[in-house]
């Protein structure tokens, strides 16, 4: 995958909007207002933060060395930042999955019946 067709992958979510909050080269996708994926649009080679499992962040990395580390100005314990096209478009999608649905678990009851309400 390239950095477009991530973007167009994520944005298909529910709930989600994109900014650029940190600065004009790094749009960050919140579901409801919550980080879930950080995309630097000018990195090389190409690359996403994604928020992670703490045990699931550690197997990725030690299976995936060099293409997966912890994340790149984030919590090291919460986020990866992965290399995108050094991993499978199939396994990426999964982690990009995996972030946002470990963000939308941790929204207030209120806010994942607001969710639930919104089209895809």
């Amino acid at each position: 995958m390239n950095v477009e067709e991530v973007r167009a992958y994520c944005i298909l979510k529910k709930g989600i909007t994109e900014e650029f909050p940190f600065d004009e080269h790094t749009l960050v996708f919140k579901v409801l207002g919550k980080m879930f994926a950080l995309l630097p649009l000018e990195r090389l080679p190409p690359q996403i933060n994604l928020k992670c499992n703490p045990e699931l962040s550690l197997k990725l990395r030690e299976k995936y060395d060099g293409d997966i580390a912890p994340g790149f100005h984030m919590n090291k314990k919460h986020w990866n930042t992965i290399l995108i096209e050094r991993i499978s478009p199939s396994l990426l999608k999964e982690l990009i999955d995996h972030s946002y649905n470990l963000v939308v678990s941790k929204l207030t009851k209120k806010q994942q019946a607001e969710l639930a309400k919104l089209k895809e």
